[in-house]
């Protein structure tokens, strides 16, 4: 009896041994099949279940390195400058074929594109303040780069204002969404060499809009620049989906308040100083900027004689080069003057933006090629990343739960002045003396009426320094 007793105690512990270890094979069955039998499928399936709805867990969450996330956010913003740029290097064939005017070219560049990108921002960076980012960054990318494919199908100015609209509800979900998922994978004191290394896209994505878009479609027409774009960025979305974890969200605060209905939480950020004189500073420095950057190679082509090729080759790398490695420089400098004080790469934006305002200027009026590449140099080298220091001021400014809500604030209001009223304002002044020297002397009065406004804007930016500590203090303690 009592070695049959021993028998079935000993049974019962095998048994019980059993149960636990299915259970943990069970529970371990995705990861080990993820790390050793299917590691890249593996990966990619838990990435896509993470990315539709993250999982709140105690566990350490295991991300993607950072800087591969980074080269994949780097190569989508390529993508949303070359997909919002190159319009404007294929401006002339454009407006050849459908016959229009500068003031209806500027509504392409500007309104068709800006209107809706500006309603859709606050939407999309609310929805980023609480599902994954990933999705919504790469949801967004697929839908802009499908327009742009078709923008290469329009038969009119008004079928290719409606295919502007729909890339401009795409890349509404880039901006806010991708600064909030940058700050989420890199610590404070990265964070603006990371922007920094981002904002090379801008001038990427430009040399790809002004100078491949343009070479491409001088060879194949340009419709064929649209659909090489738009197929691309296809590709790139799908990869960035499956291959980026979306990073599991900062736990909240006991007894912190909860959280506010969508109009009083922009009601709450917009009535805050700080944040409203950083929004003079970027909108009033990207309506400036903005509107050299689509007007720039016209110009080119016109005062200087070019083909749009060459306009848009020119232009491209002129700026483009330059402000390449002034965006770097720009991060590096700013991560060093945050150590030491975190609003102090807002008051070097406003520095930068200064200056290269005034260098454009003069480029805007040189009348000889020559003099415009030797201005660029030192325009592009202080302007290169200006903005960068705005946006990593204001994620410092605002509390982690409301980044991306905070940073759609201020680029609805960015988009809608830098992006709807420069262009057209702009072209419009162009159409009323364009007959003068074939056309230059009617922009180069635009532009010169449009950029200065980025002078208020570095006034914005040097009274927002002033309020930071003092409103992300007050932010904080409400959040």
């Amino acid at each position: 009896m009592r070695k049959t007793s021993g028998y079935t105690l000993l049974q019962n512990k095998k048994q019980r041994s059993l149960r636990i270890s299915l259970l943990t094979m069970q529970r371990t069955a995705p990861e080990k099949q993820a790390d050793g039998y299917f590691p890249y499928l593996g990966r990619c399936a838990m990435n896509v279940a993470g990315n539709i709805s993250a999982a709140d867990s105690a566990a350490p969450q295991k991300l993607t390195n950072r800087w591969i996330v980074l080269v994949l956010l780097v190569m989508i913003a390529m993508l949303n400058y070359a997909d919002r740029f190159v319009i404007s290097g294929l401006a002339q064939p454009i407006k050849a074929e459908f016959g229009i005017s500068d003031a209806m070219m500027g509504l392409l560049m500007g309104p068709a594109f800006a209107l809706l990108y500006t309603v859709f921002t606050i939407p999309a960076a609310r929805l980023a303040d609480t599902k994954s980012r990933v999705a919504i960054i790469t949801g967004g990318c697929a839908l802009w780069s499908g327009f742009t494919a078709l923008s290469g199908l329009a038969t009119s100015e008004w079928m290719l204002a409606l295919a502007r609209v729909g890339v401009g509800i795409g890349e509404a979900a880039y901006q806010a969404p991708v600064a909030a998922l940058v700050a989420a994978y890199f610590p404070v004191e990265q964070r603006a060499k990371a922007l920094s290394i981002l904002g090379t896209a801008i001038y990427f994505g430009q040399m790809g809009g002004f100078a491949a878009g343009p070479a491409i479609g001088e060879v194949y027409g340009w419709r064929m620049a649209f659909y090489a774009l738009g197929s691309t960025g296809l590709i790139v979305a799908a990869a960035a989906f499956l291959i980026i974890r979306e990073p599991r969200r900062e736990a909240p605060v006991a007894g912190a308040a909860p959280r506010l209905p969508f109009m009083a939480t922009l009601r709450w950020l917009g009535g805050t100083p700080s944040i409203r004189f950083i929004t003079v500073l970027m909108s009033l420095g990207t309506l400036s900027g903005m509107t050299f950057g689509l007007w720039g190679p016209a110009l080119f082509a016109r005062a200087h004689g070019l083909s749009a090729a060459e306009a848009g080759t020119t232009f491209a790398f002129t700026f483009g080069l330059p402000g390449l490695f002034g965006t770097l420089l720009f991060g590096v400098l700013a991560d060093r003057m945050a150590r030491k004080n975190p609003v102090a790469p807002v008051l070097l934006s406003a520095i930068s933006l200064t200056g290269t305002t005034m260098l454009i200027l003069g480029i805007v009026w040189a009348d000889s090629l020559t003099v415009a590449r030797l201005l660029a140099v030192p325009a592009g080298l202080l302007g290169g990343g200006w903005s960068i220091g705005v946006l990593a001021g204001l994620q410092w400014l605002l509390p982690a739960a409301h980044r991306a809500t905070g940073t759609g604030l201020v680029l609805l209001v960015t988009g809608f002045v830098g992006s709807v009223i420069g262009p057209v304002m702009a072209g419009q002044m162009s159409d009323w003396v364009s007959t003068i020297d074939g056309g230059a002397l009617g922009l180069r009065i635009g532009l010169s009426v449009v950029m200065p406004f980025a002078f208020i804007g570095a006034w914005g930016g040097v009274m927002a320094i002033r309020r930071m500590e003092r409103d992300r203090a007050a932010l904080h303690d409400a959040a």
